[in-house]
């Protein structure tokens, strides 16, 4: 039986929220500390920009008490309960370290308590989450990650990917690829340092994205999140790492990111890379050909009730715990 604990951390003069589960006993455990993908996603993994409160974070978290390993996973410090009060701290200086430094406060708060190996802590970076953990390591901090899980990572730079999912909605309406040119021209701007200044005729979604992006709140993250590869930093990891992106992922494509993966894993027998064939963006099961997939159905399914998470993805990430902590 897994027990859940809500905890709470300081980092400088904001405050980070999060949840604790635990395996049944005194431990200590083995622990995984999850970071969270993109925007206002949550610790649960769930938004406000999707319907439901079904996350997958829970979910993985119970599965993993159910083999002995305890799990944290922590709300960004613009997206919990704190986050009023942080945002007026964080305004403007919003960084791809500030997402380093809130998981490196993870680690170290389950490094100080006696219930948790601190020479067995493993990270699980979702999607944009996966650069943080990254970057962590990379950082030689004081307690190093004992192994990495990379779930649904991006193969290519964020702003390619971020590309090619318009692209392939592009493809879907009339006169797409105008409007994909309006959407680069606006990019091309924004990546100068300019206003990006998006073309009226653009859709509503992706205007509202180019001015996320140009939020005097997320600068200067978003530009350095842009830019932001998960492979060249491959080469520069040393400890176990299991990368998992799922064949029916409408977001991060397992072919066309999941071969510079493979690509990078070549002769590195620390490194194992899988596809799981039915498993989408957030690890869940789904049910359909890939043939059928639309992007909005599938989203607004992410969290709907009764969803539940693809077995083969969760057998697979088990059992690399497993050995990882044995070893």
């Amino acid at each position: 039986m897994a027990h859940s604990t809500e905890v709470q951390w300081t980092l400088g003069s904001t405050i980070v929220d999060g949840t604790l589960v635990t395996p049944d006993g005194a431990g200590p455990f083995p622990v995984v500390v999850v970071a969270g993908g993109s925007g206002p996603t949550d610790r649960d993994w769930t938004s406000p920009l999707l319907p439901g409160t079904n996350g997958s974070a829970p979910q993985i978290a119970t599965e993993l008490a159910e083999v002995g390993f305890a799990s944290l996973r922590y709300d960004k410090r613009v997206t919990g309960p704190h986050a009023v009060e942080n945002l007026k701290v964080l305004m403007g200086s919003l960084s791809m370290q500030s997402h380093v430094d809130e998981y490196a406060g993870a680690v170290n708060f389950l490094a100080a308590r006696p219930d948790i190996r601190a020479d067995q802590i493993f990270g699980l970076g979702h999607s944009e989450g996966t650069l943080h953990v990254l970057h962590y390591q990379l950082d030689k901090p004081a307690v190093p990650l004992a192994g990495i899980i990379l779930a649904a990572p991006p193969g290519r730079p964020v702003g390619v990917v971020a590309r090619s999912q318009l692209a392939a909605q592009a493809a879907t309406v009339p006169n797409g690829a105008v409007l994909l040119g309006f959407y680069d021209e606006a990019v091309a701007r924004f990546e100068a340092g300019e206003a990006a200044n998006p073309d009226p005729a653009l859709p509503d979604e992706v205007k509202n994205l180019m001015a996320a992006l140009e939020s005097p709140m997320n600068l200067p993250f978003s530009r350095q999140l842009w830019k932001a590869d998960t492979v060249p930093l491959l080469a520069e990891m040393t400890v176990p790492i299991l990368i998992v992106i799922g064949k029916k992922d409408i977001q991060v494509d397992w072919q066309a990111d999941g071969e510079p993966m493979m690509m990078a894993a070549q002769g590195k027998s620390h490194i194992m890379v899988r596809f799981p064939p039915n498993a989408n963006h957030v690890l869940k099961y789904e049910p359909k050909d890939q043939s059928e997939l639309v992007a909005g159905e599938v989203m607004v399914r992410y969290n709907a009730d009764g969803e539940p998470l693809d077995s083969e993805t969760m057998d697979t990430i088990r059992e690399w715990l497993s050995h990882c902590a044995a070893s």
